[in-house]
């Protein structure tokens, strides 16, 4: 099957109109990506991810691109409006629609919820999902990240409810003291009054939602809007008889999940098992 590249929508954001405007050049000079990669001594695969809008490049791309192409400081321009951009344009509108949000619900079956990690296990997560990203990039989206976790701590802040599924206390991310100390930070969180955590035990069974993450946004005078995230994408869904069907999905996980006290307690007998074992005393 031909390689099918990425639509881009320029207007949406400055990253899109980075990666586009390379797209464009590139084309006019009838050349493939593999091509511009040797010429710009660059990495293709990144190259391909900066094109299709998904990273930022290293800072010195963009003074390559307008020697390649001759465009007399383009890409120099464009960058410096990308780089303060700290979220692709995929995710943009979701985090939009998170800052706007009075009600945050929320069901993750593999990683703690972006709102809910400590820096040092997001880095860790993010590492794994981006293996080949230089160091600069992968702090950028740690930063952008936690970043987004102010919104818990405003004046005002949305009353948030997030079940976790068990498996995301115990698949490990990093060292077994990141772990301990992402855990800590999640009773933490559970202490205050806006904020509630579930666990959904193994021994819930199935479920409808199993093996995703449900966000459910609840924004003042609009209707409810869910948004639907896997490994690699996430979908926002606004036909109101499916987010009618995944609220009530929600509905029944809260239903299954273990209390917020009882959750609370397996978290820390979780914790027990991620503590660093101590050195014999001699």
């Amino acid at each position: 099957m031909p390689f099918q590249p990425r639509e881009l929508f320029p207007d949406r954001s400055a990253r899109d109109l980075f990666g586009a405007e390379i797209r464009r050049h590139r084309e006019k000079a009838d050349m493939s990506l593999r091509r511009l990669s040797e010429v710009l001594n660059y990495s293709k695969s990144h190259l391909a991810r900066i094109e299709a809008a998904e990273c930022l490049p290293y800072d010195d791309l963009p003074a390559k691109l307008d020697a390649c192409f001759g465009t007399d400081g383009l890409f120099a321009r464009l960058y410096a409006l990308a780089k303060n951009e700290p979220f692709p344009g995929k995710y943009r509108r979701m985090i939009e629609l998170e800052r706007q949000a009075v009600i945050i619900e929320q069901y993750v079956s593999a990683t703690f919820p972006g709102l809910l990690q400590t820096s040092q296990l997001a880095e860790g997560a993010l590492r794994c999902g981006h293996r080949h990203a230089p160091q600069a990039e992968i702090e950028a989206l740690v930063k952008a990240r936690i970043g987004r976790q102010a919104l818990l701590d405003r004046p005002k802040p949305p009353r948030c409810w997030f079940i976790l599924d068990e498996a995301v206390l115990r698949c490990p991310v990093g060292r077994p003291e990141v772990m301990c100390d992402q855990l800590a930070s999640l009773i933490k969180r559970g202490t205050q009054s806006h904020v509630t955590i579930q666990v959904l035990p193994f021994t819930a069974g199935e479920h409808p939602e199993r093996g995703g993450s449900l966000t459910l946004f609840t924004i003042p005078g609009e209707p409810l809007v869910a948004y639907d995230e896997s490994s690699q994408s996430g979908t926002i869904i606004e036909d109101q008889g499916t987010v009618a069907r995944r609220r009530e999905n929600y509905d029944l996980l809260r239903a299954m999940a273990l209390s917020p006290r009882d959750s609370e307690a397996m978290i820390q007998a979780v914790m027990e098992d991620w503590t660093p074992c101590q050195p014999p005393r001699t």
